[in-house]
Parts: C-alpha cells; structure tokens; sequence
C-alpha cells in the first residue's frame, strides 16, 4: 500500500484547511508554487505586538485639530486670566491713542522722560474727571427716579386701555374665572383643632442683634467695592507706562517674532500697522467725542435728565459699531417715556438720535477716515458677542478696538491672514474669482448684479476685461490641471451667455457714477482703464465688409473658448460692427467643410489655451483654405507664453487682451484711405499695436 492511500494519509489529506494548527487567516485557498497573493493594508501587521481588527478606522489627527485645541486653550486663557488680560488691552489700545502726542512732544525737544508722564498723567486726570462726572450723574438720577413711577404707571395703564379689545377682553376674563373654578379643590372635612389649655405657657420672643460696626469696619465697606477698579487702574497705569517707555523695543521684538527674514517688508508691515491703528483709534475718540457731546446737549435741550450721563454714554457706546448707538439709545428713550406725561419728549429724542447717527455714520465718518473699522457687520456682532461673553461689559467696548488690530495684523502678516479674511469688509474672493464661482454654481444674476455696480464707473469692455475673461481663464485653468470635469463647461458657457443677453442693453462708454458696493470697487481698483474703442459706420465701410456678419469668431477648442468668443461678438455690435461666433465642432476636419464663410472679411479664433501653437496654426490653415479672403486674428486670452508671435501660427495678428482685438477689428474695417496722427495708415499702426 502506498504511502498516499493509507488511512493516516486519507485522514490528513481530508482535513480541511482552516482546521490546520497555521489556519489561512485571510479566507483564501492555499497558493500553489510560485504564486503571490496581494495583500490589502488593512491586513497588513507592521510589527509583531500589532494586532489587526478589521472595520476599525484610526482617527487621524491633522492640522486642524490642532489648530482647534490651540485656539481652545487660549480661548480658556482669556476666560480664566481675563483679571489680566483686560488691563493689557486696555494699556495698549491707551498706548495706540496716546503715541501720537507723546511722539508731538518729543518733535518739540522733550525728552520722552518727560513727555510720556505728561501725557499719562493728563489722559488719566481726564479719566478720573470723566469717572466723577458719571457717579454724580448717576446719584442724581438715583434721586430722582421714585418721582417718576406714577407717570409710568398712568402710561401703561393708557396703553392698556388703548389695547383691550372689549368683548374679547371680557369673554377672556369669563373663561378665566371658569378655569379656576373647575380647578378648584373639594371641601374637605376639617379635624378639630384642640383648644389651648389656660396654663400652657407661650414662647418668648428673642430677638438677636448684631453689635455696631466699628470705624474701622465702616472705612473698609466703602473701599472694598472700589479695590479692584483701583487695582485695574493702577495695572493699567503701569502697563501704558511701560509700552510708551519701550516701544522700540516692543516693536524689535514683534518684528522676529513675525519674520526676520525679510527685515523691510516686515519693518513696514509693522509701522503701518502701527499707524493705522493709532490714527483710527484717535480719529473715531475724536469723532465719538463730538457724538457724545451733541447728544448731550441735544438731550438737556428737550428736557430728559441727566443729559451729561447719557452725553457720556452714547461716546462711549458709539466704539461699538452698528448696535453702540441702539444700546446707548436704550435709556434716554426709557427715561423720555417716563418723565414726560406726553409722547412729545420720546418723539424729540427719538429723532436727535437718529439724526445725529445718520449723520456722523454715513456723512462725516466715510469722509473722514473711509470704510469705517475695516470690519463687516457680521464681524462686529460676532466679536462683540465674543468679549462681552469673556470679559462682560469691558469686554463689549474692547470688542471692535480688539478686532481691528487682529485684522490689520492679518493684512500684513502671512500667518495671521486668516482674521483678515474671517473678519475684515474686504471681499473674500477677487472679482475673478467670484464670476466663475458664480458661473459654477449657474447664478449669473449675482454676477449681473455686481457688473451693473460695476458698470456705474467703468465701461462695459473694461467689465469684461478685468472680471468676465480671467474668470473664465480661471475656468481654464482648473480644467488644465483636471480639477473642472468636461461636463461642467457647457453650463458655464450657458450662464455666460445668460449674462450677455443680460448686459444686451448697456452702452460701452464712459461712465461718471459712482458704486457703494465693495466687491465692485475692489473690480475697479484692480482694473486699468481702457483706451475708447472707435464706432464705425456699416454704410461707410468698404465693400468687403459691407456684410451683415463681416466678422466671424471661432472657439477653438472648448466651450469656454466660445463663451470669449461671445463677449468680442457683443463689444464689436455694440460699436457697428456685425458679428457672430462659429462654434469648436464647425473647425473640426469634417465640420469645416460646412461652415458658411460668405461675406467674411476678419476671422477671430477665440483660444483660452496658449500652450499648444501647433493645434493653432493647424486651425489657421484650415481656415485660410476656406476663407483665402478673410484676415485672421488669434485671440489668446489672458496669454501666459509671451513666447508665441504671429508668425509663429501664421496668423495676420495676434492679441491677448479683449481691448486689443477689439480695437484691431474695429480699425482694420476703416476705409484704408485714413490715416493716423504720424502719417501711417490706421492698419498698419494697429498691426504694430496688436503684435
């Protein structure tokens, strides 16, 4: 018998695999010689103590989870230490005010020995006046705040009245009445109460009183309550001190923390930080001083007490942005509600404020220091929000003070952007980069919105120079890299040509309004004004092109190619001359063929892409074979390659920017017989330009 039939053999061979002392832990048959099995990842054991436990994922910690904890941390620092933090802020934003005339003093000779005790001492001495002020104001209004419940109460009572609905009123009532008894608990059987026996001796009454408090104790319950404002003030004091002392060396040490690689850029950064933040803050004391005293004396006029108080307040309040003076508002209109038995001292307050709110806010504040803080709304509401959580009342007049110095610093520091973008009124996308996200999500109405802004102070060729065509070579160049899906361009070029049909009404010439809209003023500083573009006359052209299309745009490639070529069509319409686009399949080898060159003096190939020469002088020969009369102008937009010439794609021009091809259009359908200021022929002087 041999070995493979004996029952041992048998036995062994029969046992499955899996009951084997080294088991196939993977679910797979066995391998034959020379076979290899991939293994997953997942299976993979790196080390010997590893053990390997399928569907659990590892959590990954990146970088923003630590940026989260970070900002956690800190977030608890300034909750638990805010006893600290809040008279750093304050002796610095003091120090941002007071810089100014200390560096006066120093340019008159005085040593800074003496210059900053001078002014601190002055700037405190006005503090502690402002503080003295205020609690007199406050005790006085104290005082008198008990003769004014009556006429609150014959107020509410008028607007009770001038609200109640009769009969509904009375029906309320009844049910009312209904309700409680139905509520009403049963009558229960009340146990007898055992009479009180004649000798029963009653309780005493002991009455325990505290011993007088001694002069000592006297004295120490009228300092404690301001031992920690002192406390605060002489933190305070010292820290504004210490910062004017040393500002250089602050200003050294700020600097390599920043970067001291670049030494200069970060030297400016700085300074201009600096400045910013001390003309700012000494611009809107100034201003919100002013406010403060015309509400002030506003207020003593119409008759609401403590008109210095409320004076004082509204300054103060006026630090926060958008809801200061609504907060500030608040009292004198209670008050004006309660001393007044008429409506005639709310209706006179009411309007001082608003009028005087209006008037600083959106007169005399943009003329003085521009947009404001430099914040958006939604940044001032949050960050007041922020400090008043963290710091409680200080912490809502610190809150825009604070946040404007983190978005100044994020201006200037690459590290700190992030505050810039989060919190400053600059629009987060350039007008670019915000027509192609609109393009994306197909909205072209926002993009109309913002070109009509635009639209305002510009020209319609400029819109589409500066905004329209680098968003689409934005398009093209999230295509290039793979990141657009092919799918996706059709709808752009859709959206496009909605705008267009949109922007059909607008004349291409000067324009003398103005715009309040941020991200359009951003369009147009970032924009370079264009030359004006001639208008021709169809009558007055020469035959060739007395056509009703003389000119014909061709897309090269892609949809967006034929979304650029729409935008020329419509700028050389808008100044007489016809034309219309061909679109990618109609210079294809067997679209060619049918595409209609009747009539057609200039051909314009529209190409986002200037990266492939060749396909261009491809597309170029096969359009002079079946247009030998027509001239043919490339048009690559926003070109990068700066390389490429006419010559090289055997083209008659070539232009990168809209102006160029539309003015090399425009002139090439002169008569030839004009002539430019030097004598040369208008054709051959654009040939020169657009080249």
């Amino acid at each position: 018998m041999s070995a493979r039939g004996s029952p041992l053999a048998r036995k062994t061979l029969s046992t499955p695999h899996v009951r084997a002392p080294f088991r196939n832990n993977f679910a797979c048959p066995p391998l034959n010689c020379g076979q290899m099995r991939p293994v997953a990842a997942r299976d993979m054991i790196l080390n010997i103590g590893d053990t390997v436990r399928p569907g659990v994922v590892q959590a990954v910690r990146g970088p923003g989870v630590a940026a989260a904890i970070v900002a956690a941390l800190i977030i608890t620092g300034l909750y638990v230490g805010r006893e600290i933090f809040v008279p750093i802020a304050l002796a610095i934003l003091l120090s941002f005010v007071l810089s100014p005339p200390v560096d006066r003093l120093e340019r008159w000779r005085v040593p800074r020995s003496a210059a900053v005790p001078i002014v601190v001492v002055g700037a405190f001495v006005l503090i502690f006046a402002l503080g003295s002020l205020i609690a007199s104001q406050v005790t006085q209004l104290a005082e008198g705040l008990p003769g004014y419940q009556q006429t609150m109460q014959d107020k509410i009572s008028s607007l009770r009245s001038f609200t109640s609905v009769g009969p509904l009123e009375r029906a309320a009532s009844v049910l009312q009445d209904l309700g409680k008894e139905l509520n009403k608990p049963e009558a229960s059987v009340e146990t007898p109460r055992t009479a009180p026996q004649p000798d029963q001796a009653k309780p005493l009454l002991v009455e325990v009183r505290a011993p007088p408090p001694t002069a000592l104790e006297n004295v120490a319950s009228l300092i404690s309550p301001l031992l920690q404002p002192l406390a605060t003030v002489g933190v305070v004091l010292i820290f504004v001190v210490f910062i004017l002392f040393q500002r250089e060396d602050l200003r050294n040490r700020l600097i390599k923390l920043a970067g001291a690689n670049d030494l200069q850029a970060t030297t400016s950064a700085i300074d201009d930080a600096a400045g910013r933040l001390s003309g700012l803050f000494l611009s809107q004391l100034g201003l919100n001083t002013a406010f403060g005293i015309v509400i002030g004396l506003g207020l003593w006029v119409i008759g609401v007490p403590s008109a210095v108080l409320w004076g004082i307040l509204a300054g103060i309040m006026r630090f926060v942005p958008y809801i200061g003076a609504f907060i500030a508002a608040f009292f004198p209109l209670t008050l004006a509600i309660a001393v007044d038995p008429g409506w005639s001292m709310l209706a006179w307050t009411a309007g001082l404020i608003i009028i005087t709110e209006m008037t600083v806010g959106h007169a005399i504040e943009p003329m003085l220091f521009g947009r404001s803080s430099g914040l958006s709304p939604f940044a001032v509401v949050v960050s007041a929000t922020f400090w008043t959580a963290l710091w409680g009342p200080i912490g809502l007049v610190l809150a825009t003070p604070m946040t404007v110095c983190l978005v100044v610093l994020g201006h200037h520091v690459e590290s700190l952007k992030f505050f810039d973008i989060l919190l400053g009124d600059r629009p987060a996308l350039s007008p670019p980069e915000n027509f192609y996200q609109r393009m994306l999500a197909n909205d072209p109405g926002e993009a109309v919105e913002m070109a009509e802004e635009y639209l305002k102070e510009r020209t319609l060729s400029e819109y589409y120079e500066e905004v329209a065509l680098k968003g689409l070579k934005l398009a093209h160049n999230d295509l290039k890299r793979d990141r657009l899906p092919a799918v996706r361009l059709a709808a752009i070029r859709d959206s496009v040509i909605e705008l267009i049909d949109d922007l059909a009404d607008e004349d291409d010439d000067a324009r003398k309004g103005d715009t309040n809209d941020a991200e359009a003023e951003a369009a147009i500083e970032a924009s370079v004004p264009m030359p004006e573009l001639p208008f021709v006359i169809r009558e007055g052209l020469p035959a060739a092109w007395q056509a009703e299309y003389p000119v014909l745009c061709v897309a090269e490639r892609t949809d967006l190619d034929e979304a650029a070529a729409l935008i020329l069509t419509q700028i050389l319409s808008k100044h007489g001359l016809g034309a219309r686009v061909a679109k990618k399949e109609d210079v294809s080898s067997s679209g060619i063929f049918r595409l209609d060159g009747e009539g057609v003096a200039l051909v314009c190939i529209s190409a986002l892409d200037d990266g492939s020469p060749a396909y261009t002088r491809h597309v170029v020969r096969k359009l002079r074979r079946k247009m030998p009369q027509a001239n043919i102008l490339v048009c690559y937009w926003m070109a990068e390659n700066l390389a490429i010439t006419k010559d090289s794609i055997k083209a008659d021009a070539l232009a990168t920017r809209l102006s160029t091809a539309a003015k090399y259009c425009l002139d090439l359908a002169q008569p030839r017989g004009e002539t430019s200021e030097d004598g040369a022929p208008a054709r051959d002087v654009v040939l020169r330009v657009a080249g």
